[in-house]
């Protein structure tokens, strides 16, 4: 096989339809664009998004409000009753959470939140605790550590 030889298969290329060139090739005169209009004109397109005159969407929708605030603070969270499968006066830390499969890293800071009762005493050691969770694990007889 030599490179003048090859060719692409049959009815891979499709030839170009050469419009407007008189009557006789069944193309010509309007050359199918209909009569009139912008869409019959030379650059007549009708922008993205043009609604007929009327407001376009894009600029009826309200546009995006508020602020991103770039000192937030995102929080592992953990509700009081995911504590309840720790055995009574065991200190539960960040690390054993996580080896309990209650957190996926130990990335971010652990947030304790209050939902939930707690009947052993447990030592909780976190970076923060909602009031309820500090009041719940206290009313426990546990203890609470920040870090």
């Amino acid at each position: 096989m030599k490179p003048h030889e090859l060719a692409p298969p049959g009815g891979a290329h499709r030839r170009r339809r050469r419009v407007g060139r008189g009557s006789g090739s069944g193309r010509g005169n309007y050359s199918g664009r209909g009569i009139k209009g912008q869409k019959s004109r030379t650059g007549g397109k009708v922008g993205r998004g043009f609604s007929g005159g009327q407001l376009k969407l894009v600029k009826a929708l309200p546009k995006l409000r508020g602020f991103t605030n770039i000192f937030r603070h995102e929080y592992a969270e953990v509700n009081v009753e995911r504590l309840a499968q720790f055995p009574a006066g065991s200190r539960v830390t960040p690390e054993g959470l996580k080896e309990a499969g209650i957190l996926r890293d130990v990335e971010r800071p652990v947030k304790v939140l209050g939902r939930g009762r707690l009947k052993q005493p447990l030592t909780v050691v976190a970076h923060r605790f909602s009031r309820g969770a500090r009041a719940v694990i206290e009313a426990a007889g546990g203890k609470v550590e920040e870090l």
